[in-house]
């Protein structure tokens, strides 16, 4: 058959779809049982085939609209509900692989694997399915269980010609499949046979992320999210397996895993945050023996001296920090943290006063916060973005607030509010209204430059009522700022605030200081005649 771009893609799609599918896994064969079946049923209809693209209607249930692309498979489109690759899709490849090669032969070679799987004696020369497909009957090995997933990861995502970013969510979806429908039957080995496939599967992903190029920005809008739910997994089966009684069998298994842990630090130069989180919550919940930390401490030691010049050293230093915290050397961890900038250490320190206050270690959280509060405000202007700040900041206070009360400690709660501000400002604002200190209240508002209209209405009423004079200089403020846009709509809406303040003023028996105040501001205002005509017409001076 005469070779066009066209029957190249089939023929390169055809080989894709093969190493998606899995023939071991029961869904997978059903879902091409089910394609071949509508195929061969002769539901497949107005089947065109273009350079780059397949479309056609699939007769089913009811009539449903299939648009395969054969450059990236995963952006393939089907009408009907079902989410990822459906049996329509299956049904419209079959039907366009018609036109250039046996269906037959493609579906013999797609169940190959299962007799193969017989045959094939070592596990170098098997395939990824076929490995992982052997981790249920085999007894459990730790080398095994990590070249399945590397082999796994590596065919359905490193061997791919793609270099689009929107691409990875879905094939590690499908790779995440694969491994779950794999794991031991036993509970205790399943637990921990997901734990070593989320921290082989990060590393994996850190490093293909390297590979292909992609930033931070790209990453965090594309899959990100991929990242923080292995840590959010890997948290719920590290606490799950470490309150049990870990059976000897698991002592290699742990050996290893430790030694895979301590590379999430340096597989790869971005992502550095989500990979220290997750090395870090492995120590907390799961590496509990002291003899264990103590023996990682010279392990991050020598990986420090072992770094070459281009290498970042921080996630190892932070890692340095967090072990000796865990055995206790407080004063160690609190040295090694004045080492660092306060834009680089300040964003893992919030983890640690959350970790001393839940074991209520208070004497221990202290220093921490001390240390914490130095070095937050240059973090904070580093940071960048409002939205990401203020999220920062509420976080960190949250951190803060159950050592503050439970040392009866404000006067620390207050200057972490102050050295978090603009971002802190809702819950410093709240604190100084609830404590009656309005004079400072009135303070921040003004720091902050919110107009006087802007503030709560109940709150204005209480303050009003009970120390006018704070809304005096928030009055005049917010006049002056909008006499000085100078525009008609600018000069009512001063106007307004300018009747307000002179009703304060004949409240707190000052008209004296009210008259001087306006006849001034008359006087610096005179070449503004829109202004004062605003003025006459509203009856705030006389006509």
């Amino acid at each position: 058959m005469e070779s066009t771009p066209a029957n190249e893609l089939l023929h390169e799609f055809s080989e894709e779809m093969r190493e998606l599918l899995n023939a071991n896994a029961v869904e997978d064969a059903k879902l091409v049982q089910k394609g071949l079946m509508l195929y061969r049923q002769g539901m497949v209809q107005h089947v065109t085939i273009g350079d780059k693209t397949v479309t056609a209607v699939v007769q089913d249930v009811t009539p449903v609209k299939v648009e395969l692309d054969l450059d990236f498979m995963a952006l393939s489109e089907c009408s009907c509900p079902t989410e990822g690759l459906c049996r329509h899709q299956l049904a419209v490849f079959f039907s366009a692989y018609s036109k250039v090669g046996s269906v037959s032969d493609w579906v013999t070679s797609f169940r190959e694997p299962i007799r193969e799987q017989k045959a094939v004696a070592g596990w170098g020369m098997q395939t990824a399915k076929d490995l992982i497909k052997a981790n249920g009957v085999l007894k459990p090995d730790y080398s095994r269980w990590v070249h399945s997933f590397e082999v796994s990861f590596d065919t359905l995502l490193a061997s791919k010609k793609y270099t689009s970013p929107y691409v990875v969510p879905e094939l590690f979806g499908i790779y995440e499949r694969r491994i779950h429908a794999s794991a031991p039957v036993e509970q205790e080995w399943r637990l921990l046979y997901e734990l070593v496939g989320i921290v082989v599967s990060f590393r994996k992903l850190a490093a293909l992320s390297e590979r292909l190029g992609h930033d931070e920005d790209t990453v965090k809008r594309a899959y990100l999210h991929l990242f923080h739910n292995l840590m959010d997994d890997a948290e719920d089966l590290a606490v799950k397996i470490g309150v049990q009684s870990l059976p000897f069998a698991f002592d290699e298994f742990i050996e290893k895993l430790k030694t895979d842990a301590l590379e999430l630090l340096t597989c790869a130069s971005g992502l550095e945050y989500e990979r220290i989180y997750l090395y870090r919550l492995l120590w907390v919940h799961f590496f509990k023996k002291k003899p264990w930390r103590e023996d990682e401490l010279l392990k991050i030691q020598a990986g420090l001296k072992g770094l070459q010049d281009w290498e970042n050293p921080l996630p190892l230093m932070v890692a340095g920090v967090h072990v000796n915290l865990l055995v206790a050397d407080d004063e160690k961890a609190l040295k090694l943290i004045g080492q660092f900038g306060a834009a680089e250490i300040a964003p893992y320190m919030v983890y640690w006063i959350d970790y001393l206050s839940g074991l209520k270690a208070w004497r221990r959280v202290g220093p921490v916060i001390e240390l914490f509060l130095q070095k937050v405000k240059a973090y904070l202007e580093v940071l960048g973005g409002y939205h990401s700040c203020a999220a920062f900041a509420r976080n960190a206070l949250r951190a803060v607030a159950p050592y503050c009360a439970e040392d009866d400690r404000l006067d620390l709660y207050e200057r972490a509010l102050l050295s978090m501000l603009p971002y802190s400002f809702g819950e410093y604002e709240y604190l100084l209204f609830e404590r009656g200190q309005y004079d400072r209240w009135g303070e921040l508002q003004a720091f902050v430059g919110l107009d006087f209209y802007d503030l709560p209405k109940d709150r204005l009423k209480i303050i009003e009522k009970e120390r006018p004079e704070v809304l005096l200089a928030m009055l005049h403020q917010t006049a002056q700022r909008e006499i000085d846009h100078k525009n008609r709509a600018s000069y009512r809406l001063a106007v307004r605030h300018l009747k307000k303040l002179r009703t304060l003023y004949k409240k707190l028996k000052r008209v004296d200081d009210w008259q001087y105040f306006l006849d001034t501001l008359m006087e610096r205002t005179k070449r503004l005649r829109a202004f004062h005509e605003e003025c006459r017409r509203s009856k705030l001076i006389d006509i």
